[in-house]
């Protein structure tokens, strides 16, 4: 098995979705009809339409390409058009680009054959372009006449053989990159090869039985020719729009920093993104001075990648200049008000094997306190927290990210351990949210990986209130953008308390209930470690950046000054760590030809699961504590990782 087929591993059971009734006809003799129909063996039909949907029809629902049903058929003229940019504003014309600007033209939006092209598919069956769109029948058919509309192309026969059509599902995958295409089809054959069984958004199960003498061959594909800038697996897709490192007119420079990581710098984590703006509009703001950046822009429609700032230098992308310092930045486009507008599969395994890439690369740990959402970013004084963004939000599925990152989250210790990590089934699990499309107006219901978290182990107990998102005490709400009494699937918290169907863990400072049934639970045992303020300690300050000590900055180096965070880390709580560092701080105070220089302290920090948001402890207030169990999951017992 080639290393880019053991992502597919971990999925072949995949999680079930939302118990609803199930479609009629039943999915799986709707794959068994199109396939007979159109002279396209079923296996080839099930595995390109897993990789384009899970097998999921979300009817009338486009993901952010523009793709409908279960073979993710694309109809560009109803791909999803952003209301408002990153910043907030509105979108307008095309931003200036920046002088280190490369031509839009070579960039992935603009590539204009797509061979799952659903009204095409609609003239090759005979039905109207809404049916596809709307009805998952229709949608598979049309997507079998694609694919044997692309064998025929190709001078293949219809062949019941489904190796013979490696080069038809290869060129179904949209993309221009020989090797990114390889990647598609070797993905699928894998598939084939090692069947799946899944529960779909309809509530119907669906297996793909294995067939273990059909094989992959990706290995023979031509590996592309890129910038020498690019640093992407050799699977990817992936090209060169660079972001400016120059003086602007207001003094100032942008849009990131010279930096020489990891030598001068380690980096620690990767913080995950959704561009809230379509993919064009992203790689025109990156490309200007005034505007934030990111390393790695990644397209819904079929995964290209497309770099923008060296990994060594340090990127402005999450609001957090210490957290920028020791992180990579990776914006997916998508919109986390909108989760209709679905993340694309290929989305999510491209950014999966990117991760995995830049991980290994820089020993970064593959758990949710290294592998960050913006919303897990904590603000870097206590006066920033209310502006801190709140992507890639409550609708990406953290858990099946993990699964693609052949990391899968799971239980590491019993169900009453005093550590658990927060697990739902993304799908079937629907908390009610508002703001979707207006304020105050309900969200429709949808598969999440937030938890609600309360006051007291009762469904109508107030929600927990966050005195840094809401500093003048107002209450928590269920605003979409509001995470103030919220977890995420893969957070691992201290337990507080247990009662009946209910758990408590300690969280910003208090202790915080959410409904754990064990019938249908929403997390899991875990093992590892923990710290508590040292005996004698009150409470403990806890910050949103872990600085050098005052005597650690050389002369003509401006101190950054501490700012405590508005949470109240008290004798007795707990809450869990994975990691151990060195305070340090990039000087910017000017523009450089060369790396910006680290001040490094002495002083050593923890970094903790606070919240929704991740924060810093120093060490010296802090006990280390090992959960109950840590002993029997070697694994998970290890001291926290110094970084």
């Amino acid at each position: 098995m080639t290393a880019s087929a053991a992502l597919l591993v971990p999925l072949l059971a995949g999680s079930p979705a939302c118990g609803g009734p199930a479609a009629e006809p039943k999915l799986q003799n709707v794959f068994t009809d199109a396939a007979d129909e159109y002279h396209v063996p079923r296996s080839v039909l099930m595995g390109v339409s897993y990789l384009q949907s899970r097998w999921d029809s979300r009817p009338g629902a486009p993901s952010v390409a523009g793709g409908y049903g279960p073979m993710h058929l694309v109809d560009t003229r109803r791909a999803k058009a952003p209301a408002t940019s990153p910043s907030g504003r509105a979108e307008g014309p095309a931003i200036a680009a920046g002088p280190s600007a490369a031509p839009l033209e070579n960039a992935s939006g603009n590539r204009s054959e797509q061979p799952a092209d659903l009204r095409r598919a609609a003239l090759l069956i005979g039905a109207p372009a809404g049916r596809l769109r709307t009805d998952a029948v229709a949608n598979v058919r049309g997507g079998a006449a694609l694919l044997a509309a692309v064998q025929r192309q190709l001078g293949k026969p219809l062949s019941t053989d489904p190796e013979d059509w490696w080069d038809a599902v290869a060129r179904f995958s949209g993309t221009d990159d020989a090797a990114s295409a390889a990647t598609y089809a070797d993905d699928v054959f894998s598939l084939i090869r090692q069947g799946a069984h899944r529960t779909t958004d309809a509530g119907e199960r669906v297996t793909l039985p294995a067939s273990p003498r059909v094989r992959p061959r990706a290995a023979d594909a031509a590996k592309a020719r890129r910038a020498k800038e690019v640093e992407c697996p050799p699977e990817l897709d992936c090209d060169w729009l660079g972001a400016p490192y120059v003086r602007t007119d207001d003094g100032s420079y942008g849009n990131h920093d010279l930096a020489d990581r990891p030598r001068d710098q380690k980096i620690d984590y990767i913080v995950i993104h959704d561009t809230e703006a379509g993919l064009r509009s992203m790689l025109q703001t990156v490309q200007n001075p005034k505007e934030p950046s990111w390393h790695y822009s990644i397209s819904s429609r079929d995964g290209h990648v497309t770099q923008h700032v060296r990994t060594k230098d340090m990127a402005w992308h999450a609001g957090n200049q210490m957290l920028n310092a020791r992180s990579i930045g990776i914006e997916h486009e998508g919109f986390l008000k909108q989760p209709d507008t679905w993340y694309t599969e290929q989305m999510y395994r491209a950014s999966a094997r990117l991760v995995r890439y830049l991980a290994k690369k820089y020993d970064i740990p593959l758990d949710r306190q290294h592998i960050l959402g913006h919303d897990n970013v904590p603000g870097p004084t206590a006066s920033s927290i209310p502006a801190m963004h709140d992507d890639p939000g409550p609708f990406w599925d953290w858990r099946h990210y993990f699964d693609l990152l052949g990391a899968p989250l799971r239980a590491t210790a019993e169900a009453d351990s005093d550590m658990v990590t927060v697990l739902p089934d993304y799908a079937a699990h629907m908390p009610a949210f508002t703001g979707c499309a207006q304020a105050g107006t309900p969200c429709a219901p949808h598969g999440s990986s937030a938890v609600r978290l309360r006051t007291e182990p009762d469904a109508s107990a107030p929600l927990v209130q966050d005195p840094g998102r809401h500093p003048g005490g107002e209450a928590s709400t269920v605003d979409v953008d509001d995470l103030g009494s919220r977890v995420s699937a893969g957070q691992t918290f201290a337990v507080a308390g247990y009662e009946g169907d209910w758990t408590a863990i300690w969280y910003q400072g208090q202790r915080a209930w959410f409904k754990n049934a064990k019938d249908h639970p929403t997390a899991v045992g875990a093992s590892g470690r923990m710290v508590t303020p040292k005996a004698g300690l009150s409470e403990v300050p806890v910050y949103g950046r872990a600085l050098p000590e005052k005597d650690a900055y050389p002369e003509g180096v401006p101190e950054q000054p501490e700012s405590p965070l508005p949470y109240h880390f008290l004798a007795g709580q707990r809450y869990a760590t994975q990691s151990r560092l060195i305070g340090s701080h990039i000087d910017r105070s000017e523009f450089r030809d060369t790396p910006s220089p680290v001040v490094a302290g002495h002083e050593e920090w923890y970094e903790i699961q606070l919240g929704h948001r991740i924060a810093f402890v120093r060490a010296s207030d802090v006990d280390v504590v090992e959960s109950r169990g840590s002993g029997t999951t070697a694994g998970n017992a290890a001291p926290p990782r110094e970084r």
